[in-house]
């Protein structure tokens, strides 16, 4: 059993009330339970309890067993001397407070309902593609629907977090930390991280200058991103070469490691080199891309400053002097989808909250919920378990629910887990 299963039981009140009673029998009348707090300090803030009739207001700790309190040096902190009530399962030694008098505590044993207690032990021992697999289609669809909801906007909120760190590495430069915030998005999983680096070292002040100049642009992304540093003999990296040369003198530009990008596994027209050539085309139509985006009032709109081709050399290259087969090269409209849906979108959300604004924010559910489904192994899990996502909305608040919730095994602060153990 785990402490956050007693959290659940106090919270909803899903246990025996008959004759309560502290373990020095003293009755005991909950009036309130308090606020469920996720964070620092006691469990539960704020109950309302009567206990031998006199009424107590103050805060809550649940544990397994009562000498946890002690093992978690509860006693040393002063957030838990308001503590009214100890709940636990089993009390296996008193806790004092520091004036020495006694807190009063509240045994669950004995008193949680054979039904729920049943289906939690399922849930704790399965071994199934999510815990509650066994039941996840008896529960009712409303209370999938609004909890769904509920998690699109914690991976927003999310999401919102990690963009706030951007925006502060950026001095507070939005169309810095919007551009940065794409890059990542350009490298997907497999090259985030120079993709990161790249835009980090690679300021957009700098490439604005040039930005009516593709040979300029490219030479910088490529010279940035390391792949210009070898022998060349066919014109375009040498050209390309050649400008960086002069460019990262007059920027004072050090490039990445080469060996930073990953090709393994990847097809070719997933390469790094052939995102870098796309990403070198997007910002060619880039400027002032922030505030197209929030005058944008469509999908479409907001995708066609992602949908580039590179230049003329990589659409029979992918590597630098590697002859390759003619094919287009231009970003896929799953490409598009995938950046609108995780840099786009998030980013919409954070700037409506951080300035106060309600448009973007409803900007960008619109454009999740316009967007079609993803496509991956995860949500095809779910489709298997009877959900059929219509759109990018519902298919990122199911990616949340098995991070989030699934794989850490917290159905008791699930929606949909709390719904099947009723």
């Amino acid at each position: 059993m785990q402490e956050n299963f007693l959290h659940y039981l106090w919270r909803t009140r899903r246990f025996d009330h008959r004759d309560l009673h502290t373990t020095t029998g003293q009755s005991l009348q909950i009036h309130y339970p308090g606020e469920y707090n996720t964070n620092a300090g006691p469990d539960f803030f704020n109950a309302r309890l009567s206990i031998d009739g006199v009424l107590w207001a103050g805060n809550v700790e649940i544990h397994l067993q009562s000498s946890e309190w002690l093992a978690h040096k509860h006693q040393f902190d002063p957030a838990y001397d308001s503590v009214i009530l100890h709940v636990v399962h089993s009390e296996d030694q008193p806790v004092l407070r520091p004036d020495g008098s006694l807190i009063p505590c509240f045994e669950m044993s004995g008193r949680i309902p054979d039904g729920i207690l049943s289906r939690y032990r399922q849930l704790e021992s399965a071994n199934s593609w999510i815990p509650c697999e066994f039941a996840f289609q008896d529960a009712p669809e409303i209370v999938k629907a609004q909890w769904l909801d509920r998690l699109m906007i914690e991976r927003l909120e999310e999401k919102t977090a990690m963009l706030s760190g951007v925006l502060q590495r950026c001095e507070q430069h939005w169309e810095e930390a919007l551009y940065q915030t794409i890059a990542a998005c350009f490298g997907l999983k497999i090259n985030v991280q120079p993709f990161e680096s790249l835009a980090a070292g690679l300021p957009l002040r700098i490439l604005q200058r040039h930005r009516n100049h593709p040979l300029q642009l490219e030479a910088l992304v490529f010279g940035q991103a390391g792949f210009l540093s070898a022998q060349f003999r066919d014109a375009w990296p040498l050209s390309l070469q050649r400008e960086y040369h002069h460019l990262a003198n007059k920027y004072s530009l050090m490039p990445l490691d080469v060996q930073q990008w990953k090709f393994f596994r990847l097809r070719p027209t997933g390469f790094p080199t052939i995102r870098l050539a796309q990403f070198s085309s997007f910002l060619q139509q880039a400027e002032h891309l922030l505030s197209q985006l929030l005058a944008a009032q469509t999908v479409e709109e907001m995708a066609q400053y992602f949908k580039v081709t590179p230049s003329e050399y990589w659409l029979d290259h992918y590597l630098f002097e590697r002859p390759a087969s003619k094919l287009l090269k231009s970003t896929s409209q799953s490409f598009v989808d995938l950046i609108l849906i995780n840099a786009v979108a998030p980013f919409l959300f954070y700037y409506g909250r951080a300035k106060g604004l309600e448009k973007p924010q409803h900007q960008a559910f619109r454009l999740l919920e316009q967007l079609a489904p993803e496509k991956n192994t995860m949500l095809q899990g779910w489709k298997n378990l009877g959900c059929n996502p219509q759109n990018a909305f519902q298919t990122q608040s199911l990616i949340q629910l098995k991070n989030r919730y699934c794989k850490e095994r917290r159905c008791m602060e699930c929606a949909i887990g709390n719904a099947i153990l009723k």
